[in-house]
């Protein structure tokens, strides 16, 4: 646990072993902190140079000698704060600085990037995609087209989505194909009647993605999403024009 912790600090395991073990010597000798913590002299050495460095080990001359001592534990937190603050930094730059302009010097050309994703943690994920999406757009809206042999599957993996849905206040227009389906808060249906049976299939606009949930042999479900702005504002327009006719 404290190697982990420290190695977050940027404290390598051999540093970590030799602060723990002047904290236990106190002032020391670099031979008698190689011969207690087990490291050869070289490489202990080497590593409270680095110690030294972060500011965890400090030393001082005692006749031809020099000997190490541990800091108080407590400049550990000013580490930990002081990484905070880079981090924190470096986020900042992220958001306004490097990624816009790493966005800028792509080609302007509209690409479609295209995901697959299977079994019931496939379906999982596409499902938290959609509320993570449409959460953080000022519309929260998407559009569905279901047929009602894929229901039984979709929420199997995610019980509570429409629970989440409605507690994120994000609205669904569903068009059903075939009966069925159930009413929920904040969400609008209407039915395409077929004469002809529906195979299971799920398709989910909420641009710029569109989500196409499917069915396999033995019910085994899968899905492909596509991320296009383009493909989604045609998807979008589709349902739109079948929404006013329905």
């Amino acid at each position: 646990m404290l190697h982990q912790v420290l190695e977050q600090l940027g404290l390598t395991e051999r540093e970590t072993t030799l602060y723990q073990t002047l904290l236990k010597l106190g002032p020391a000798s670099i031979r008698d902190i190689a011969e207690q913590s087990g490291i050869n002299r070289g490489s202990a050495y080497e590593s409270l140079k680095q110690l030294q460095n972060k500011g965890v080990v400090s030393y001082f001359p005692k006749g031809k000698r020099r000997f190490f001592m541990a800091e108080n534990p407590e400049i550990l937190l000013n580490l930990a704060e002081e990484r905070k603050q880079n981090i924190e930094k470096t986020i900042d730059s992220l958001k306004h600085t490097i990624i816009p302009s790493l966005v800028q010097s792509q080609p302007t050309f509209h690409h479609t990037d295209v995901r697959y994703y299977e079994g019931d943690d496939g379906i999982e994920w596409v499902l938290r995609d959609i509320l993570n999406v449409v959460s953080q757009q000022d519309h929260k809206e998407y559009c569905v087209f279901s047929s009602k042999p894929i229901r039984p599957y979709l929420y199997r993996p995610f019980p509570t989505y429409t629970k989440q849905r409605i507690k994120l206040g994000i609205k669904v227009k569903v068009i059903a194909l075939g009966d069925g389906g159930e009413d929920a808060e904040l969400s609008e249906r209407k039915w395409i009647k077929t004469e002809d049976s529906v195979d299971a299939s799920y398709i989910a606009i909420y641009p710029p993605k569109c989500a196409i949930i499917s069915l396999a042999r033995d019910n085994f479900p899968s899905a492909v999403v596509l991320e296009s702005n383009d493909i989604a504002k045609a998807q979008q327009i589709i349902f739109d024009t079948l929404w006013r006719l329905l």
